[in-house]
């Protein structure tokens, strides 16, 4: 049995496909496929506000393949969302509409609590008890959570991403209200530690020292965005051997996460390497579970 995910964000597109498997009544789901392209919309709609006719024409081949990966895969049943940028198109629909009609492929153009939802199905399963603040840095949007003994008690979606900062396209008054939000969420009586979910925090993680095998410190990540910093956007691709689309957002990117975690008083990051894809595999499984019982 097979799903896919494809998720459209800001910066890149991605699907992913895993096969369930099953060991002593564990379930679990394998990657058995992986593909990733920098479509970028998010340039285009956070300067323009509209997804151009050549991010149209890329995003349509781009579906044409993904379709044709679900064929030879056999698999079940999919899900593809799209993010801010899609969201924010003046044009997000009616492309939407074209994709469908040609690759039979149906977009859902996702809220920022629908995306903040689907991630944290499988991000509370790597929370031990105490408080967390769940940080989600995406090209065109940052989502916050705060759990409390894996319980969340609250949650709000911010217009500041990756993309949007290197664009410059940011609102004034994000940072500040990303600050008061945490201020006014966060028991500051009790220890807090973060939880970062993107691409980039993946990225920033693999790089730094770590604490555990999936934790670091914000010293780590400090260092290593400062680190970034310091070189050229071509030594990044070249020295540093980052992917291009990566290589000039990881640094504003590396600012959201480091910002939210001082905020909160967080010192310690846990990086599970989890995301939007994670979590409509998860609800494509227990969806597919629900229809055999009926």
């Amino acid at each position: 049995m097979k799903f896919a995910a494809i998720d459209i964000g800001s910066n890149g597109a991605r699907m992913q496909i895993s096969s369930v498997l099953h060991d002593e009544g564990v379930v679990r789901l394998k990657k058995v496929e992986y593909v990733r392209f920098p479509l970028r919309l998010g340039h285009d709609v956070f300067t323009e506000g509209r997804i151009s006719a050549l991010s149209e024409d890329r995003m349509m081949k781009l579906m044409l393949a993904y379709q044709l990966l679900m064929e030879l895969h056999e698999i079940e049943d999919y899900m593809a969302c799209s993010t801010s940028a899609m969201r924010e198109a003046s044009n997000g629909h009616e492309v939407r509409e074209h994709i469908e009609q040609r690759t039979g492929i149906h977009i859902q153009i996702i809220d920022g609590q629908k995306e903040a939802e689907l991630v944290n199905n499988v991000v509370v399963k790597s929370l031990g008890e105490g408080q967390y603040i769940h940080i989600d840095v995406g090209g065109g949007s940052t989502e916050l959570n705060v759990y409390q003994d894996r319980r969340k008690i609250a949650a709000k979606s911010f217009k500041l991403g990756s993309v949007r900062l290197l664009e410059g396209k940011e609102s004034k008054t994000s940072w500040i209200k990303i600050k008061e939000w945490i201020q006014d969420h966060v028991d500051f009586n009790q220890e807090i530690q973060a939880v970062g979910t993107g691409g980039n925090i993946n990225k920033l993680f693999d790089l730094s020292s770590k604490l555990t095998e999936s934790s670091t410190s914000i010293e780590e990540i400090e260092r290593m965005r400062d680190y970034i910093s310091g070189f050229s956007l071509e030594e990044r691709i070249n020295k540093l051997q980052l992917n291009p689309d990566r290589a000039d957002v990881i640094v504003p990117a590396g600012d959201i996460y480091t910002s939210a975690m001082k905020w909160a008083g967080a010192k310690i990051m846990h990086v599970p390497d989890v995301g939007l894809k994670d979590g409509m595999l998860q609800l494509l499984y227990d969806r597919s579970c629900r229809k055999k019982k009926v």
